[in-house]
């Protein structure tokens, strides 16, 4: 058994595990439990609403279909309060749910039945991608930022490694999302393909599956555009890619 441990080191991974099938719960958990993870067995919502109320999770892995409520909702109750991520459960005749999952906030999606050794990747590029960097405690006016840009009354500082919005107030990013944000600004102007992001941010391609980068691009326009469903910072440029489409002040570059 392989031990797993939090992206700062220490106790292991809490996850909950969200099925009303009986055999997909025993599997899901066998399969984390064997790789060092605490799995949380919930048969339905409600059993997810009484653990999260007590529980700290570091990751949801949601069906989409519960007998007493259905995943889009929770995923969107879930990601209304709290950042912990989640991966949805999906039939294969579900794309349009899976897309609907995806817009709420989930990270990935997997469709059942899945692949035992792509189940355990798929979970651990998402906790990778999620980790998140410290967040220091600040006044609202950003400290002295001697690299990075502005833009829109945000302040994105390169060396320390952290966003301020305009009202200079700490926005909480993860790695994978700074390091997007980051190349999406230092190329503003310019439409970056999914592969030249993928470059750019030097992720591992062992993370990256069907909709990695438009995930992220989802979970960062909810962090900073003012209406994510029409966004004006990162604009998708249909078959080509994303466009930082604002314009930027460097700081010591």
């Amino acid at each position: 058994m392989s031990s797993n441990t939090s992206p700062n080191g220490g106790k292991r991974l809490t996850i909950g595990v969200v099925d009303d099938d009986p055999a997909v719960l025993q599997t899901v958990a066998d399969l984390l439990a064997g790789e060092g993870f605490e799995p949380v067995r919930c048969p339905d919502a409600a059993s997810l609403m009484a653990v999260l109320a007590s529980v700290r999770l570091d990751l949801i892995v949601l069906d989409l279909r519960l007998p007493d409520r259905d995943g889009i909702s929770i995923a969107a109750q879930v990601r209304g309060t709290m950042d912990v991520p989640i991966i949805m459960l999906t039939g294969r005749g579900d794309d349009i749910d899976r897309i609907m999952g995806l817009e709420v906030g989930a990270d990935d999606y997997i469709v059942k039945p899945f692949n035992n050794r792509e189940f355990i990747a798929r979970v651990k590029a998402v906790l990778r991608r999620t980790a998140r960097e410290p967040i220091r405690e600040t006044a609202h006016v950003p400290p002295p930022c001697k690299r990075g840009y502005r833009f829109a009354g945000f302040t994105l500082d390169e060396d320390g490694r952290r966003l301020f919005d305009p009202a200079g107030k700490p926005v909480s990013l993860t790695v994978a999302e700074f390091d997007l944000l980051l190349a999406l600004v230092r190329a503003h102007g310019r439409v970056l393909s999914r592969n030249q992001i993928l470059d750019l941010t030097h992720h591992d391609r062992d993370d990256v599956f069907d909709r990695t980068i438009d995930v992220l691009i989802l979970r960062l326009r909810r962090k900073i555009e003012s209406n994510p469903q029409q966004p004006w910072l990162i604009r998708t440029e249909r078959g080509l890619g994303y466009v930082f489409d604002c314009d930027i002040e460097a700081i010591g570059t």
